[in-house]
C-alpha cells in the first residue's frame, strides 16, 4: 500500500454533528410577560426563579387528564401510591452502568455483533461485507417489538446514528487522524472497503432476542433478523415521490432512493411497523453548486468534502459517487446532484416482514428528524404524529392525516396525504399550528414555493415564511397514555442572544436546556390550538454561580444532588406515565456521566435512575409489555474526545469489554431488571 498520504479536511459542520445551515431568523420575542411572573414570585420567593420559570408550579394547566383534587389525593383522601420507588443514583464519574440498589444489568448486541448471514465474527479487521450482517455502530433509538405479546421474546429494533472510523478500521491505530476520525487518504483516496464497512455500520438493525436463565437474553437466529444500512434499497412514497426533485441516476423517475442515514430518534406506528428518523444527515454531501435552496437552509455549502470523504472512494461504483451532489452531467437523471434530497425523510420500516422495502414518508416533511411519536390512535380519527427538527433555532412539527384511521386497515399509506403543521408558541401559553399547504399564507410561487413536494422538500424555508417560533434544539418527544398532553426535550442552545429569547425558550446563552409541554385543544391531537407550559430546566443546583445555568424541577424547585441534569434529550412516557429522560451531556462538573431520570408528572417528583460509562450519552429506551425488562442504549464510550485525542484515536474507557489491546469502546444496549420481578420504576 503506498505511503503518499494526506489528511481529510471537511466543511466546519457547527456544533456537535449538525451542519451550520444558512436561514433568516424570524422576529423572535424580545421578553418574557412580566405580567406572568408575579405568581412565581410569590410562590417561591425567588425572582431569579420567576426569570426563567414562569410556568410550572403545579403545571395544572397541561395537566388535561387530572384534577386539582387529583393532585391532592386519589378521590378517598389517601395520598396516590408513588410511581418512582427507586432510590435516586447518585452523580458518578466510573466507567460502569450505575442502577438503583434492587436491579441488575447486562450487555446486550454491542457494535459488531453477529446477527444475520454466516453471523461473522466481530473484529477490528471485519470487512465491508462483514458489517452488512453485524450490528451497527453508534445504537441510538429503538422499540421491542413482541412477538405473540411475550415479554420474553421479540424483535430489538434499533437506529445506528453515526460512526466512528478510528474505532473500526485496524490502520487507524496510532496514526494522526483527520476531521471525523477518518485514517489518512492514500493517494488522495479512501479505501474503497473502509467505506463500505461505514456505510454498513449506519442504518437500522433488526434483531430477534430471547430472555434466559438468569434474566439474561441472547440473539436468537431468526429469518427476520437484518441491516438496513446505507446501501439498502427504498423506496418515496407521498406528493414527492416522482417528482423532478428527487430524480437521479440512480432512480430517474424519481421513485427509489438507496440508503438512510444518521438515524437519531424513532417511532412506533399505530399499526406497529418502525420509523428511523433521518436527523443529521446533510454533513455527508458536498457540493460545486452554488445557491440550491434544497441545500442552502440545510447547511450543505459547496467545496470541501462530506462528513467521512465517501466520494473519495477508490472506486467508480455509484455508490460512493453518489455523495458528491454536484451537477456534473447533462441533466439530473445523468448525476447525483439530486441524492441529499433523497434525505431528510421518516422511514418506515415493516420488522416482521424481511422482504420489506423500507419506505421514506414525504408528507412528513424534510429536515433533521429527531424522532416521531405519535398520539393514541383514535377509531375513525386521523393519525396525528410530531417530531422535532434537531438543530438551534429549528421547529417543531405535527402530521394530520387525510384519512382516518381503521384498526382492520391501517398501513403507512395514512402517512402520504394530509398536512403538516409547525408549532407557534405564544408568550401568553397558548399556541398554534399552522398549516404548510402550497397556496396558503404566502406559500406561493411569488415567494419561490411552486407545488406541495416544494413546500416538503424545503420545509424549514416553508417554516419560515410561516412565522413558526424558533426552538433550542428540539429533539425527541413523547405523549403520556393518562391524558395525552405532548412533552419535547429542548436539549440546548447556546447560541441563543438574549434579545432572542421568548416564553417557550426564555433562556439566553441556554447550555443545560428544558422540556416544554402541551394539551391540544379540547384533547384532540388533530386540534389547530393548544396551550402550553415548561416541564423543567436542565441545570446546576446553584454551583455554577450563573444564574440561568440553574435547574429547576416540574414543582419549580431547584434541582438537587438527586436530579442535576444536563441537556435533556431521549425521552420516553410509560404505560404508567413516568416520563423518562436522558442526558446528552456529561463527563463534566457537576453533572458526572451522562444519566438518565425519571420524573412523576402529577406529583413533580425527579429522580435519577442511571449513569452511563465514561464518554457516552445514553438513549433510546424501551420496555417489554409486561414492564419488567427495559432496554437502554449505552452510545459512543470512549472519554476524551478533545481535538487532539480524537485525531491520535485514543481513549479512556474501554466499555463495555475492559479489553482495550482487544476491543476498542463500543456502542451497546443495556438490559435492566428489577431483581424482586417488579414494574422497573416502581
Amino acid at each position: 500500500m503506498s505511503t503518499d498520504t494526506q489528511q481529510l479536511t471537511i466543511i466546519d459542520h457547527g456544533e456537535g454533528d449538525e451542519p451550520v445551515a444558512e436561514r433568516q431568523m424570524n422576529t423572535l420575542f424580545s421578553s418574557i410577560l412580566e405580567a406572568r411572573l408575579g405568581r412565581r414570585q410569590i410562590l417561591k420567593g425567588s425572582a431569579g426563579v420567576a426569570a426563567i420559570g414562569f410556568m410550572g408550579l403545579g403545571l395544572a394547566g397541561c395537566n388535561s387528564g387530572s384534577s386539582d383534587d387529583d393532585d391532592e389525593d386519589n378521590g378517598e383522601g389517601e395520598a396516590p401510591e408513588a410511581l418512582l420507588g427507586f432510590t435516586a443514583v447518585p452523580v458518578s464519574s466510573a466507567d460502569v452502568i450505575s442502577v438503583p440498589e434492587g436491579y441488575s444489568t447486562q450487555v446486550l448486541v454491542p457494535y459488531g455483533t453477529p446477527i444475520a448471514g454466516d453471523f461473522p465474527s466481530y473484529s477490528i479487521n471485519s470487512t465491508g461485507e462483514d458489517q452488512a450482517f453485524q450490528m451497527g455502530n453508534h445504537h441510538d433509538g429503538m422499540h421491542f417489538f413482541a412477538i405473540d405479546g411475550s415479554s420474553e421474546d421479540g424483535l430489538l429494533v434499533m437506529n445506528h446514528e453515526y460512526i466512528e472510523p478510528r474505532f473500526m478500521h485496524a490502520r487507524a491505530a496510532g496514526v494522526a487522524l483527520g476531521s471525523g476520525g477518518v485514517p489518512p487518504l492514500i493517494n488522495g483516496a479512501r479505501p474503497a472497503d473502509e467505506v463500505l464497512k461505514e456505510m454498513n455500520a449506519h442504518g437500522v438493525s433488526v434483531v430477534r432476542i430471547v430472555k434466559g436463565v438468569n434474566n439474561e437474553w441472547q440473539v436468537q437466529p431468526d429469518m427476520r433478523n437484518r441491516r438496513i444500512t446505507a446501501l439498502t434499497p427504498m423506496t418515496l412514497q407521498g406528493p414527492v415521490r416522482g417528482t423532478d426533485f428527487v430524480k437521479t441516476l440512480y432512480s430517474p423517475n424519481g421513485t427509489m432512493t438507496r440508503g438512510t442515514l444518521n438515524n437519531c430518534g424513532n417511532g412506533v406506528t399505530p399499526w406497529n411497523t418502525y420509523m428511523a428518523a433521518e436527523e443529521n444527515w446533510a454533513g455527508y454531501f458536498r457540493t460545486d453548486d452554488v445557491d440550491r435552496r434544497e441545500f442552502d437552509r440545510y447547511g450543505i455549502r459547496p467545496g470541501g468534502t462530506g462528513r467521512y470523504g465517501w466520494e473519495l472512494a477508490d472506486s467508480a461504483a455509484d455508490q460512493y459517487v453518489r455523495f458528491d451532489a454536484s451537477s456534473t452531467g447533462a441533466s439530473a437523471e445523468e448525476d447525483y446532484r439530486n441524492e441529499p434530497v433523497c434525505f431528510g425523510w421518516m422511514v418506515e420500516i415493516d420488522p416482521t416482514d424481511p422482504d420489506s422495502v423500507p419506505v421514506k414518508r414525504t408528507a412528513l416533511g424534510r429536515f433533521g428528524h429527531e424522532g416521531v411519536v405519535f398520539a393514541p390512535a383514535v377509531e375513525g380519527r386521523p393519525v396525528v404524529c410530531y417530531s422535532g427538527d434537531d438543530s438551534q433555532f429549528e421547529y417543531i412539527y405535527k402530521f394530520v392525516s387525510a384519512g382516518n384511521f381503521n384498526a382492520n386497515t391501517a398501513s403507512g399509506s395514512l402517512l402520504d396525504s394530509g398536512v403538516l403543521y409547525v408549532a407557534k408558541f405564544n408568550d401568553d401559553g397558548s399556541g398554534e399550528w399552522l398549516p404548510l399547504v402550497f397556496g396558503m399564507n404566502g406559500l406561493t410561487p411569488v415567494n419561490g414555493f411552486v407545488s406541495q413536494a416544494d413546500v416538503l422538500v424545503n420545509t424549514r424555508l416553508a417554516a419560515d415564511m410561516m412565522g413558526a417560533t424558533p426552538m433550542d434544539r428540539p429533539e425527541w418527544g413523547a405523549v403520556d397514555p393518562a391524558n395525552g398532553d405532548v412533552y419535547f426535550t429542548l436539549t440546548n442552545n447556546s447560541s441563543r442572544s438574549e434579545n432572542q429569547t421568548n416564553g417557550a425558550n426564555p433562556r439566553a446563552t441556554n447550555r443545560h436546556g428544558h422540556i416544554i409541554r402541551w394539551a391540544e385543544e379540547g384533547g384532540d391531537h388533530a386540534a389547530l390550538t393548544f396551550n402550553w407550559d415548561i416541564f423543567l430546566f436542565g441545570g446546576d443546583s446553584g454551583e455554577s454561580g450563573v444564574e440561568t445555568n440553574i435547574g429547576f424541577d416540574p414543582n419549580g424547585d431547584r434541582l438537587t444532588a438527586d436530579n442535576i441534569l444536563s441537556s435533556p434529550d431521549g425521552m420516553w412516557i410509560d404505560p404508567d406515565s413516568r416520563v423518562w429522560i436522558q442526558m446528552d451531556s456529561g463527563d463534566t462538573d457537576p453533572y458526572g456521566n451522562c444519566a438518565m431520570l425519571a420524573a412523576d408528572p402529577k406529583t413533580g417528583e425527579l429522580k435519577r435512575f442511571l449513569v452511563g460509562p465514561i464518554g457516552q450519552e445514553i438513549t433510546g429506551v424501551i420496555t417489554t409489555p409486561d414492564q419488567k425488562t427495559m432496554f437502554i442504549n449505552v452510545q459512543h464510550p470512549g472519554g476524551d474526545t478533545s481535538s487532539a485525542n480524537f485525531a491520535a484515536g485514543n481513549y479512556t474507557s474501554s466499555w463495555p469489554d475492559n479489553n482495550p489491546a482487544q476491543f476498542p469502546p463500543r456502542s451497546s444496549t443495556v438490559v435492566i431488571w428489577k431483581d424482586d420481578g417488579g414494574v422497573i420504576g416502581s
